[in-house]
């Protein structure tokens, strides 16, 4: 009996942890999804954003790497050789060598750039500016992210109003084929009423069957971007009612100049080729080379065979003279990359210039489709209501009815279309203004 009671109480316990999971699934699952969760797990799972940080620390070891020359190259090697003939006297009739046939030798060798009239520096300073470049990369990568997940994330709202406006659409349609149906049946509607009803019916059907297949896209972008399982349901929270941008475009130009990414990575571009072209003028120069080496080798008369230690050291002068007109051509290439490296840098002003005033204009214009359409949709739903009184009361057609709640339904679209244009176009402002959208 006893050990019953315990095997029950274990199936108890694995039944438990078994079902404790998809509960804690199920939790997560209802809880709502806000925007600056969407774009937290953006950054911290989406690929390119891993990726963007693997090259940070590429570019970061390469500075380290870059630095190794101002170090001592130090290297251990041994081996043996087998020579013949060697030199040789006889003295009465013996034969007596100055080196053997066997040769044995073990060292270690230290080599180091004593001078080189600053060609390291100017290489490390490269590595530091593809360091710099790297990092402005990376902030530009999860920038366009976080753009794209709010893009992604405004577009499902949209798009479920949207759903939701033609489900009303559909409803109402249905509700007046019903009308229809018994009005014709009464011999009170036409054939061509009650057709054109269901025509309006079935083009409100596409309507929607289209903005759900949208929708659905739309959530597998933004699962994709998130880093959420692609089954993994989506609540969303968040309104179209956002704060509104600064309308300054001087001061968001100015702003641009020094925030922008793009601008900060074509002067960061400017500096590594002006390096560039610092190191391809000093390798004209000549360097000078010290080494040292320690180790143990034979040959060392009179005991040729006996194995004995040594040291060496020297310095070495390397003047370049000659190299099929490499180091001109170099030179050449450095100068005219520089020159286009400051072609970039104007060209990223000027496009940052342009784009903040841009964008600026589009916020203005969307703005003001906020308040038409909103009239528009105020006027639409009066008319409407109208006209549904008017045909009850036999005093407007079916036409006059399906027109009203048509435009009703094409007022609220309008409405829900310049409200998410405001909100893309706002953080469009923000984008060209320099900010990096991490909220």
């Amino acid at each position: 009996m006893k050990k019953r009671n315990t095997i029950a109480a274990l199936l108890l316990i694995a039944v438990s942890f078994s079902t404790g999971e998809p509960l804690l699934a199920a939790e997560n699952s209802a809880t709502p999804l806000t925007l600056d969760d969407a774009l937290r797990m953006t950054r911290e799972h989406n690929p390119k954003a891993r990726q963007a940080s693997e090259e940070v620390k590429a570019a970061d070891a390469k500075v380290t790497e870059s630095r190794s020359a101002w170090f001592p190259q130090i290297s251990g090697k041994t081996g043996y050789r087998y020579l013949d003939p060697v030199s040789e006297i006889s003295f009465g009739g013996a034969a007596m060598k100055f080196m053997p046939n066997d040769n044995y030798d073990a060292r270690i060798t230290a080599e180091m750039m004593l001078f080189d009239f600053g060609r390291t520096s100017s290489t490390v300073d490269m590595a530091k500016a593809g360091r710099n470049s790297a990092s402005i990369r990376q902030d530009m990568t999860l920038r366009d992210l976080s753009l794209a997940t709010v893009q992604t994330f405004y577009s499902v709202l949209f798009l479920q109003e949207a759903v939701s406006v033609q489900e009303k659409e559909v409803a109402a349609l249905r509700t007046n084929l019903d009308n229809m149906g018994k009005r014709y049946a009464e011999g009170a509607a036409t054939r061509f009423d009650l057709l054109t009803t269901q025509v309006r019916l079935s083009r409100a059907a596409t309507r929607r069957i289209d903005y759900q297949t949208r929708l659905r896209n739309q959530e597998i972008t933004l699962r994709r971007l998130c880093g959420l399982d692609e089954n993994a349901p989506l609540n969303l929270s968040g309104s179209f009612d956002i704060s509104a941008a600064g309308m300054d475009a001087d001061k968001l130009a100015a702003s641009a100049l020094d925030h922008r990414p793009e601008v900060m990575l074509a002067r960061e571009n400017l500096k590594a080729a002006a390096y560039k072209k610092n190191l391809a003028t000093r390798e004209f120069l000549p360097k000078i080379v010290g080494s040292a080496s320690w180790g143990t080798s034979n040959g060392y008369v009179p005991d040729i065979d006996k194995m004995r230690t040594n040291v060496a050291a020297g310095v070495e002068l390397q003047v370049p003279i000659f190299d099929g007109f490499g180091r001109s051509a170099a030179l050449r290439e450095a100068a005219a990359m520089k020159r286009s490296a400051e072609q970039q840098r104007l060209d990223a002003e000027q496009m940052s210039q342009a784009e903040v005033r841009q964008s600026v204009n589009d916020l203005q214009s969307s703005r003001e489709k906020i308040e038409t359409t909103r009239l528009q949709v105020s006027q639409a739903d009066l008319a409407a209501k109208h006209a549904r009184i008017r045909y009850d009361n036999g005093l407007a057609t079916t036409l006059d009815l399906l027109d009203a709640e048509a435009t009703l339904a094409e007022a609220e679209l309008a409405n829900l279309q310049s409200r998410y244009e405001y909100v893309m176009n706002t953080y469009s402002v923000r984008r060209a203004a320099g900010d990096l959208i991490e909220r």
